[in-house]
């Protein structure tokens, strides 16, 4: 293939990185990703080093050692929601695993219950995480590899005192898990390859895994899968039984049929997962790089003093640019004309795309030059990137006669029947609907990644501190009551703290409502890996717009 340059020239840096500012950046930055680097580190532990050395007893690995032992050697693994749970009472990580990674040359995604942790047990957490693995490989049409070793649903969800909570939400979890056999079967109906690979017990409604699975492989005397377990049988009908004669591998391979290969043990179940996945002769559909990778004229270390932890400090978010597209270079699309909106074409990794990166808030211009931008990407089949920093739409007497909602409103119009993949990185605020018109995550964007400093909510803390302020002195002075300032300043203090740590990073990402939180110095990696995803599935469906209020 003949790659080509993109013929813009490289951004410069839009840097002052000698200030006293971009090291003070610097500081809290590393601090902020110590902090995500030791919780990381405790998910890898998974149910502590006692229930590791039980598991390593039993001649079995790691839910970690098994997915780096299926990978091809070198090749990346883009983890998934790795801080799920964060301050929930649960395991991090939610006790299973999910991410993207290279089997025999072809991109999966691949999932797996960490036995060390309640033996496996689906969490609240690990079904939301679940549901996201089925989501990326239906959204992208790539493989689905699972790694079972489950001891079913977990029962002891926390609750409050009277139990009322445990019945909800045991109902909630029962009905969230029913939704997997569905998107299995569709995956499987959508022509995606579905492959299972059973560690352990696989039981009740886990033993549907294997049974909706495209290709099984089940390890001798390791694999147990049934419906019912040896208890469960005794009271149901009498009979006695135990694991290997009620739901082995071997009986599964010799007389069911539930198991297409039969593996002598965990490595050797890697080994055939690997070859079943290399005979899928799997092809993208979508086109490969088309462009030269270059590294950045500018180096990513810069990106650790970029913004600061407050996000008080307006900032050029070409910097962020200059040090992900190919050798710096970009093609600025209307850079005189609503110009806190930057929006232009630049390549990473070879991969052309769409940007769209927010230097202030959005004005009715910005709303309009971003729709007419996603409107000629999806014309030319290119990905968008959105490098959000936004703190809302503008507001005002001025802005509502220039039409702000109804410019506002083309651009998630626009956003909305978009058609090319959009992977979105939230830098530093995402605001209200802001948010929504910078391709927030409910518009079924591809990918979404936070940076440690992003912060999340429907206004910024200090303005839904004093709208509510606002509102208490409205009431007061409407029942003629006295208006006490000093503790409706008190209100204000706390309200302030509980909507900032509400909106924090961690927070966000422990709830699972983005992909993960990744180092500023990783986002090129993170987003060529993405582009090379998404590349996976043609751009299907209608490129026509509903209608524009004009």
């Amino acid at each position: 293939m003949n790659l080509r340059t993109l013929l813009a020239p490289p951004l410069p840096s839009h840097m002052e990185t000698g200030s006293e500012e971009f090291a003070r950046n610097r500081a809290d930055m590393l601090e902020q990703l110590q902090v995500i680097e030791d919780l990381l580190d405790e998910a890898e532990k998974g149910g502590g080093p006692e229930a590791m050395e039980r598991l390593r007893s039993r001649g079995k690995m790691p839910i970690r050692e098994r997915i780096a032992n299926v990978l091809d050697p070198d090749s990346p693994f883009l983890e998934i929601s790795p801080l799920a749970g964060y301050d929930s009472g649960y395991a991090i990580g939610g006790g299973f695993m999910v991410g993207i990674g290279v089997i025999a040359g072809t991109e999966c995604v691949i999932l797996g219950n960490d036995p060390t942790v309640q033996a496996g047990a689906m969490t609240p957490y690990s079904v939301k995480k679940w549901m996201r693995a089925l989501e990326i490989a239906r959204d992208n049409r790539i493989p689905y590899v699972s790694f079972v070793e489950s001891a079913g649903a977990d029962l002891n969800i926390p609750t409050g005192g009277d139990g009322s909570n445990r019945k909800r939400a045991q109902v909630q979890h029962f009905a969230e898990s029913g939704g997997f056999f569905y998107e299995m079967i569709e995956l499987s109906k959508l022509g995606v390859p579905t492959v299972c690979v059973v560690f352990g017990s696989s039981t009740a409604g886990g033993a549907y895994q294997p049974g909706m699975s495209d290709y099984n492989i089940f390890i001798r005397e390791r694999s147990k899968v049934f419906l019912g377990g040896p208890p469960l049988v005794k009271m149901a009908t009498g009979e006695e039984s135990d694991d290997e004669s009620l739901g082995g591998a071997q009986l599964h391979a010799e007389h069911s049929g539930l198991a297409d290969y039969l593996a002598e043990d965990e490595m050797d179940a890697l080994r055939l997962c690997r070859e079943v996945v290399s005979h899928l002769d799997w092809r993208k559909a979508g086109p490969e790089p088309s462009y030269q990778a270059e590294e950045p004229v500018h180096d990513a270390e810069d990106l650790l003093g970029f913004i600061d932890r407050d996000l008080r400090q307006p900032v050029d978010i070409r910097g962020v640019i200059a040090r992900v597209a190919d050798g710096s270079r970009f093609e600025e699309f209307k850079p005189l004309y609503g110009p806190t909106m930057v929006c232009g074409w630049a390549t990473v990794h070879g991969y052309p795309v769409g940007i769209l990166g927010n230097n202030g808030v959005i004005y009715p211009e910005e709303a309009e030059k971003a729709a007419h931008f996603i409107q000629l990407c999806n014309r030319q089949d290119t990905p968008l990137l959105f490098l959000q920093n936004i703190t809302g739409f503008i507001v005002g007497s001025d802005f509502e006669k220039a039409g702000i909602i109804k410019k506002g409103s083309q651009l998630i119009n626009a956003i909305t029947n978009s058609t090319v993949p959009h992977i979105t990185v939230i830098v530093g605020n995402s605001y209200g609907a802001g948010n929504y018109g910078m391709s927030g995550r409910e518009y079924r964007n591809r990918f979404t990644f936070l940076w440690p400093t992003a912060k999340i909510a429907v206004m910024g803390p200090k303005q839904i501190a004093g709208v509510m302020s606002i509102v208490r002195q409205a009431r007061a002075a409407r029942k003629g009551e006295d208006f006490d300032e000093e503790a409706d300043a008190e209100i204000v203090r706390q309200v302030e703290e509980t909507q900032e740590k509400g909106s924090l990073a961690l927070v966000a990402s422990g709830a699972i409502t983005d992909d993960s939180i990744i180092d500023p110095r990783d986002t090129r990696t993170v987003v060529g890996l993405c582009l090379s995803v998404v590349r996976a599935r043609p751009v299907e469906g209608s490129q026509h717009y509903g209608v524009f209020r004009l």
